[in-house]
């Protein structure tokens, strides 16, 4: 009888919205034993019963702020206590960010606020996962982007410059981590189809406001939350494991390079 393959262990933070929780009912099918986290325990445990109902592996609960340090090392420390090891790590939290308001009638914070808080909380758990990664010599530490890192457009206000921070972490932190043996990687989606929910982030109606993410694309289509959710797993399986540094573009050739 061939041997049973171990279990991933995988942290994934932000996992009571809809990118994480997505990605961890993904996770939860390859029967990867999920430590799942969010500013509030009670999304997180919405979360949590979706994927028990699933009959996956094991999943646990945690109330942790990513934006403190403390926390998110202790939360860390914990899992390693818990199951001997860190294989991946996701940070799918939320970014406040203003949009629709030209950059010259907006607020310094308003532009500047996006950029240091995404770039904060996505370096905060990522070192705090990486740091047990680089000690066992493997891992995979998983980033999220967004489209408009890498086109010009009008109105985002401070969320390209925090997308584009994010992508520059990216590069940094795989340079330093991938001698160890551990990969660094990014997820770039368009405006994924189901997030969109009933306030546009532009000044237009709903249905006006998809058809323009829709035209941006050169498919006429935007990614799902499944597509996102199965590359996630894709890259922490160890199915791209020459990709160090890179940004994995979902943004249905929004952004091309």
């Amino acid at each position: 009888m061939a041997a049973e393959i171990p279990s991933r262990k995988v942290i994934i933070h932000g996992a009571g919205g809809a990118i994480g929780g997505a990605v961890a009912e993904e996770f939860a099918r390859r029967g990867a034993e999920l430590f799942l986290a969010g500013h509030r325990l009670d999304s997180v445990n919405t979360t949590v019963d979706r994927i028990r109902g699933l009959g996956g592996g094991p999943v646990h609960a945690a109330e942790v702020d990513a934006s403190d340090p403390a926390a998110v090392d202790a939360h860390a420390d914990a899992v390693v206590d818990a199951a001997g090891r860190i294989d991946a790590v996701l940070n799918a939290a939320g970014l406040p960010a203003v949009q629709g308001v030209p950059l010259l009638d907006m607020p310094v914070d308003d532009v500047v606020a996006p950029a240091a808080g995404w770039l904060r909380t996505q370096f905060i758990t990522s070192r705090a996962a990486a740091v047990h990664m680089v000690r066992r010599g493997s891992g995979t530490v998983l980033l999220l982007s967004a489209s408009p890192a890498r086109v010009s457009i009008a109105g985002v206000g401070g969320f390209a410059a925090a997308c584009a921070a994010v992508e520059a972490l990216t590069r940094t932190l795989a340079a330093e981590l991938g001698p160890s043996g551990v990969r660094v990687v990014c997820l770039r989606p368009q405006r994924i189809l189901e997030t969109i929910g009933s306030t546009p982030d532009l000044p237009m109606a709903l249905d006006e406001f998809t058809r323009f993410l829709e035209s941006l694309t050169t498919t006429g289509t935007l990614p799902t939350l499944g597509e996102v959710a199965k590359a996630a797993v894709f890259l922490a399986e160890g199915g791209a494991g020459s990709m160090n540094g890179a940004v994995l573009n979902l943004t249905s050739g929004m952004s091309v390079d």
